[in-house]
């Protein structure tokens, strides 16, 4: 399993355009094939930044969404509402506990 965290800082008058656009494709990508999770995450202090996690059963996963015609749906649009640029890490587990 791996964990994808894309952090995404929006121009201020777009969150709720972003918000609207999320609520529209969430659970496309949520059921991609290979996705076992996503989160939609929000900054405590700047309201303007997000952070999306996905956890993915491995890099192939990733990569056929990455090249599928529902993210390149996506993100065109997404990249208009920015105000930087996005930052994305691909994580592998060291460690976990969770209760």
């Amino acid at each position: 399993m791996i964990t994808r965290i894309v952090k995404l800082t929006f121009e201020e008058d777009k969150v709720n355009d972003f918000l609207n656009l999320f609520e529209t494709i969430k659970w496309n990508v949520a059921k991609f094939p290979g996705c076992r999770g996503m989160n939609l995450l929000k900054d405590n202090e700047h309201s303007n930044i997000f952070f999306t996690v996905s956890v993915w059963e491995n890099d192939e996963a990733l990569n056929n969404y990455k090249g599928s015609e529902l993210f390149w749906t996506i993100w065109p649009t997404l990249k208009i509402y920015f105000k930087e640029k996005a930052e994305a890490w691909t994580l592998s587990s060291y460690f976990c506990s969770t209760k």
